[in-house]
Order: C-alpha cells, then sequence, then structure tokens
C-alpha cells in the first residue's frame, strides 16, 4: 500500500470516527481548545492572526474568532479561490462569512487580501494529527501549500480523541510545533504548561 493509499484509508477511518463522537464531548472540546489557544502568549501578541472557520465536523473555532475581532486584532481566514489554493481575507464580522466552497463559511470576494508574512499567528485545522505536530488533512492540499511559504507561528488544533501516533507522512507534509487539544498544549510532542 503506497502512502497516499495509507492516507485514504486512514481518512476514512477518522471521519467514521468523528460521526460517533458526541455532541455533547464535541462543544466541550471545542471550547477548551478555543480556551487554550487564547491563552497563549503568541495569540495574545499576534496582531495579525489567520483562522480557519469550523464546519460541523471541524473544531468550531467561532470563540477564537469573535475573540480576535473584539481584541482589535486583524482577522482574516481563508477563501478557496482554485482547486488547492486558498487566499487570506480579512473580516471585520462574522456576519460578513456566506456559503463558499464545500460548505465552508468564507469571506467575500472583495474582502481585503491579507500578505501571507503579515501574519503573526495561525490556527490550523486537521483531520487528524499526533502531539508531536504531523498533520493529515482532508486531503486537498490547501494547508500543505500555505504552509510550505507560511515563516511565522502556528498552532494546529485537533481533539483529544482523534489524535493518532502513527501517521502516514511524505515529504511534502509539513509538520507544526505546537498542538491543542482539549486537554492543553503540546510543544514538539511534549505537554507545556500555558501560562
Amino acid at each position: 500500500m503506497t502512502r497516499k493509499e495509507e492516507k485514504q484509508r486512514l481518512r476514512t477511518v477518522i471521519r467514521r470516527e468523528e460521526q460517533t463522537l458526541g455532541e455533547k464531548y464535541k462543544a466541550s472540546s471545542s471550547a477548551a481548545i478555543c480556551a487554550h489557544v487564547m491563552a497563549m502568549p503568541e495569540y495574545q501578541n499576534a496582531e495579525t492572526v489567520f483562522c480557519f472557520v469550523g464546519r460541523n465536523h471541524e473544531i468550531d473555532t467561532t470563540p477564537l474568532l469573535t475573540d480576535a475581532l473584539a481584541a482589535g486584532k486583524r482577522l482574516c481566514v481563508p477563501l478557496c479561490v482554485d482547486k488547492g489554493t486558498m487566499e487570506l481575507r480579512q473580516i471585520t464580522n462574522l456576519s460578513q462569512l456566506i456559503p463558499g466552497s464545500y460548505g465552508i463559511q468564507e469571506p467575500p470576494e472583495d474582502a481585503p487580501a491579507v500578505a501571507i508574512d503579515d501574519v503573526d499567528l495561525s490556527i490550523i485545522p486537521c483531520l487528524t494529527c499526533d502531539h508531536g505536530g504531523k498533520r493529515l488533512g482532508q486531503g486537498g492540499g490547501y494547508y500543505d501549500r500555505f504552509l510550505s511559504s507560511y515563516r511565522a507561528a502556528a498552532v494546529m488544533v485537533c481533539r483529544e480523541r482523534l489524535i493518532r501516533e502513527e501517521l502516514p507522512v511524505e515529504p511534502h507534509d509539513m509538520p507544526i510545533p505546537w498542538v491543542v487539544t482539549e486537554n492543553g498544549l503540546y510543544e514538539d510532542g511534549i505537554p507545556a504548561r500555558l501560562v
């Protein structure tokens, strides 16, 4: 079995497992994950934050998005513009989000573009990951392309019950040193204390 086939097989397993998670667990884990990210000094000090807009099966990032706007941070979210390509677009209110590609809430096409080098902290989704920051996404390559040219701080968010310590990875898969689950922050695979 090739790495690509292993990834597809694991995606199927994780998607099935995610469907068995109770709504109460999903809500509480999302809330805890957002609280942990907001406690990070890197988040508190960031002037420009890039964050995905979580769908039903993903982490609900609404508390993060709301907090970033309330704190006066420049908030940008992804706009899918082509297969495997997304742009960072600034929003100033969550009401600007509209259903876009794959049912994802996106900014309007005329929302201001934000340069990747202007971002201080990125909050990255995954289907599953390990505590050390190896990531398995949905398979579209959007975040792999983004991460290949991104140089600032990044944190990946994942529910603890979906963590897998054995992941099939390829050379283009970019690890992310910080992982946040409902249990807290992991830095290079080691539990780290949030101050």
